[in-house]
């Protein structure tokens, strides 16, 4: 029976691409941020000594530029490799609950009440994760504390890194 065609059933009908769609950008998937925030101080705060210099200088920031704070805390991911078949470096979500805790403690905070504020959790690479708030929020500096210790200088200072790449003001507070 040549050129026959079987009709296939209701519920098997294939999905057909429509060709006048436009395929959606990683960056529309990912949700939008609050408008209150946007031209905002973004600082990268991880509870040590000098990311809360940084927070302090970017509180006062804030409060003289009539602008929200978003302070980010970028979590944990440790890199992991597959040793029997060699394959590339992955990346594993730790669970961080300092967010959590972070997240209360600024809470708590009375130093905050001056500025409109929000905290930001992100997974990776601190440089890229700061400098993609940076952007989504449309931010007019990122203020970030100077790495203290041998791994700074072994690796290179997270100040460093996003100095050399950010696409906008970044102050490193001492």
């Amino acid at each position: 029976m040549a050129g026959h065609e079987f009709p296939e059933p209701a519920d098997r009908k294939r999905q057909v691409a429509d060709p006048t769609a436009t395929p959606q950008a990683a960056e529309e998937t990912r949700q939008s941020c609050d408008p209150a925030f946007k031209h905002g101080v973004v600082v990268g705060f991880d509870g040590s000594t000098s990311s809360e210099r940084a927070l302090a200088y970017a509180i006062g920031m804030a409060h003289r530029s009539g602008s929200g704070l978003i302070i980010v805390h970028v979590a944990n991911r440790l890199p992991t490799t597959v040793w029997a078949g060699c394959e590339p470096p992955v990346f594993v979500d730790v669970p961080d609950h300092r967010t959590e805790v972070l997240g209360l403690e600024l809470a708590c905070a009375d130093y905050l009440s001056e500025v409109p504020w929000i905290l930001v959790e992100r997974g990776g690479d601190i440089c890229h994760e700061l400098e993609e708030v940076g952007r989504e929020y449309e931010a007019d500096a990122i203020v970030v504390g100077s790495t203290q210790g041998i791994v700074g200088r072994i690796f290179g200072s997270v100040a460093g890194r996003l100095a050399r790449r950010a696409r906008r003001p970044v102050i490193v507070i001492p």
